[in-house]
């Protein structure tokens, strides 16, 4: 072969398929000017001879690396994990790789991997937070574009990209008022999050607009954990023993409410349902019982932030706050009432 033993060649990938050095280097590239079938042969032709392009040549041409970084603050990965896997399935297998970083919210880690980063020549940055809340921007004097994901900058001529936590909320609120509910308390996590307050703004408006009021008489503002849900709810039913549904600002508070929902015999959906925030699977699928919860459409967002940066690489990078909406998962914690 033209590239010596053990290295083919494009050339000899063209003379395989029988097709031009050009219409093989087209096919190579996914270029819409060549024909599926055209495409097919040059892609078994490539298979067969263990063809890859030379990733370096293509750069020097390009001035890309096919690399992007994803910069995260979220240790456990409860967030960045399902935004990285969208963001590569938009990436496409083979054709981008992720380098992923974690600063472990640390201003002087998080500079150290920008560097890093940087010093690979990525070709683009998402930048994911621990927590809904706005964060410093990294600048606008980097060499290459930057989008921020779950966490929005605090500038904004930065893109930022978000879920709907007071649609959210709504959500929530609006698939137990559908079931019949009308005594419905909500709580939720720590006040110093903006996320806990606009999911129970979300919440409260829904009520609102059936003429309903917050069981309870207040939001149960906390920490973000099972054993706030258990003491929530005890102080709840001793405010409002009349209760019928709990809106949870996260399914670990909600794992608490179950907990003590039951130690007071109360049925659940018969008599109290909950709904939880997060969808977090292993806690959700295996409450007892299953609990429905809303779901941040993390990996959707994910895929936008990858979709996004793309064409900030291609030179159209926007700036703002854009929000992409939460789903519902209905499981076995709520149900009408009979």
């Amino acid at each position: 072969m033209d590239g010596g033993p053990g290295r083919p060649t494009l050339r000899d990938v063209a003379r395989l398929a029988g097709v031009s050095i050009a219409t093989a280097s087209k096919a190579l590239n996914n270029q819409p000017q060549v024909r599926a079938e055209t495409r097919a042969k040059v892609l078994r032709a490539a298979e067969q001879l263990s063809f890859s392009p030379n990733t370096l040549a293509q750069a020097l041409i390009t001035q890309r690396t096919g690399t992007v970084g994803l910069l995260t603050s979220d240790l456990e990965g409860r967030f960045s994990i399902p935004i990285l896997m969208g963001a590569e399935d938009a990436f496409g297998t083979g054709r981008t790789s992720v380098f992923l970083c974690d600063a472990r919210g640390d201003n002087v880690r998080e500079r150290h991997h920008l560097n890093a980063l940087l010093s690979r020549r990525v070709d683009g940055l998402i930048v994911v937070g621990a927590r809904p809340d706005a964060r410093p921007s990294l600048g606008r004097d980097l060499p290459v574009p930057v989008i921020y994901a779950y966490s929005p900058s605090e500038d904004p001529a930065d893109l930022s990209l978000v879920t709907d936590n007071v649609g959210g909320g709504r959500l929530a609120v609006d698939h137990l008022i559908r079931h019949g509910r009308r005594r419905i308390a909500h709580i939720t996590g720590d006040p110093t999050y903006g996320a806990a307050h606009d999911r129970a703004r979300g919440a409260l408006d829904r009520l609102a607009e059936e003429g309903l009021e917050l069981a309870g008489g207040q939001v149960w503002f906390g920490s973000w954990s099972e054993a706030w849900g258990r003491g929530a709810t005890r102080m709840l039913l001793e405010r409002d023993p009349d209760i019928d549904a709990v809106f949870a600002g996260s399914d670990e508070i909600a794992r608490g409410v179950l907990d003590v929902l039951h130690q007071e015999k109360l049925a659940i959906p018969r008599q109290v349902a909950v709904i939880g925030f997060d969808n977090w699977n292993i806690l959700a699928a295996n409450a007892r019982p299953p609990l429905s919860t809303v779901d941040m459409n993390l990996e959707a967002l994910g895929r936008l932030a990858a979709q996004r940066l793309f064409a900030a690489i291609d030179g159209t990078l926007g700036s703002g706050i854009e929000t992409i909406g939460c789903r519902l998962i209905t499981r076995e914690s709520t149900a009408p009432l009979d």
